[in-house]
């Protein structure tokens, strides 16, 4: 047995024991190898009643640092609390299961809307930029619950993933598209297709002029 090690477990393996946990005066984690799984670990979790052991997931898990945008153009601070009584709200006038919510940021607030104009919240913020953003009502509610407290909230733009962060904690959160985050979408990459053609053909050109001066130094 080692106190040091990883193992990949789903975590709805790990829903059941969360409230044991809670009324278990102490708690010891610790891994110990097993021929079950790839990485040859399993994760233990040892109260002073039962032992709790879990075989780990065979593969890797993924590498979500890629997701993470490096940098911003849009920043926001909120109280969660607020936030998630008022995403409870525009949930209530959904008629599915599913709840859509747009938020506009800047100018100090975080505006909470339902798509078809059914209702809206407004949240005061610390803000820097200006971002529309749509994001499952779902996913928006477990993100805050998760991070709890005040919340730092980061955005690239419509459409790339966007990172909730609180005390360490990092979590990252995929729009949903629409119809104005999918034109953004084209044009930045039109807009960088034309800028990477600039720039290929400023270093054709540089290269021609070289070999050019090459030539008539050589003739010289």
């Amino acid at each position: 047995m080692c106190l040091e090690g990883q193992a990949l477990v789903s975590r709805d393996d790990l829903k059941g024991v969360a409230s044991a946990l809670r009324k278990a005066r102490r708690a010891r984690i610790s891994f110990e190898p097993s021929g079950e799984s790839l990485d040859g670990m399993s994760l233990i979790i040892d109260t002073e009643l039962t032992r709790y052991k879990w075989v780990s997931i065979n593969g890797q898990y993924p590498d979500y640092e890629k997701l993470i945008p490096n940098e911003f153009n849009c920043f926001a601070s909120f109280d969660t609390v607020e936030a998630i009584k008022a995403t409870n709200s525009l949930k209530a006038l959904s008629s599915g299961k599913d709840y859509p919510i747009d938020l506009t940021i800047g100018n100090g607030k975080i505006v909470m809307a339902n798509p078809d104009d059914k209702g809206q919240a407004e949240l005061v913020a610390d803000t820097d930029g200006e971002v529309k953003v749509r994001i499952d009502g779902q996913y928006l509610a477990e993100a805050l619950r998760a991070c709890g407290g005040m919340v730092e909230f980061k955005l690239v733009n419509a459409y790339s993933p966007m990172l909730f962060t609180a005390n360490g904690y990092q979590l990252v959160v995929m729009p949903m598209m629409t119809n104005e985050a999918s034109e953004q979408s084209k044009r930045d990459t039109e807009a960088k297709g034309e800028a990477y053609h600039y720039r290929a053909s400023r270093a054709y050109r540089r290269g021609r002029n070289r070999a050019s001066s090459r030539a008539e130094k050589g003739k010289a």
